[in-house]
């Protein structure tokens, strides 16, 4: 038998009843093949991030992470993360950082370090993003990161107070 990579799932959406649409997609995660759920982050609000291609208002996002064992390959898990983007209503924009249903990205896969033009993992901006690194933290306080580095590291008290932790 294949031995399970630990792997982090990004969580985030701000359509159609986005804390809903977080809750159904971390059911539909134990659902997927070869792969458990080990942990699952609180869910948080946070503003969207803007950017000059999309400066256009848009609502707050729920966002989260999960922490999950597979011997999916990173390809393989890719596929099936989509296809639930897709069952929740998800619709690709050109926009970056446009709103959306449901987002869900590889953040990590065990310390794999992939860069395709499809699949970039760990996940571009990680460091930087408070809705990433608080959820992941929630995961797994002790995660090492691929550069060897411990997660708490990156997080800052500035960090924290950009999210609102839904409870």
């Amino acid at each position: 038998m294949q031995t399970p990579f630990d792997c982090y799932v990004g969580l985030g959406s701000n359509l159609y009843q986005p804390i809903q649409q977080i809750i159904a997609a971390l059911a539909l995660l134990k659902t997927l093949p070869e792969t458990t759920v080990i942990k699952n982050s609180y869910l948080y609000c946070n503003p969207p991030m803007l950017s000059v291609e999309n400066p256009d208002p848009q609502p707050d996002y729920v966002n989260a992470a999960a922490w999950i064992q597979t011997t999916l390959t990173p390809d393989i898990l890719l596929t099936y993360l989509q296809k639930i983007e897709i069952a929740s209503g998800r619709q690709r924009s050109e926009k970056k950082w446009s709103s959306r249903t449901l987002d869900l990205d590889i953040l990590l896969y065990g310390n794999l370090q992939i860069n395709l033009p499809h699949l970039v993992i760990p996940h571009r901006g990680i460091l930087e993003r408070a809705f990433v690194l608080i959820p992941l933290h929630d995961c797994n306080p002790h995660l090492i990161l691929p550069t060897g580095i411990p997660i708490k590291a990156f997080i800052t008290p500035e960090m924290q107070q950009q999210l609102t932790r839904i409870d």
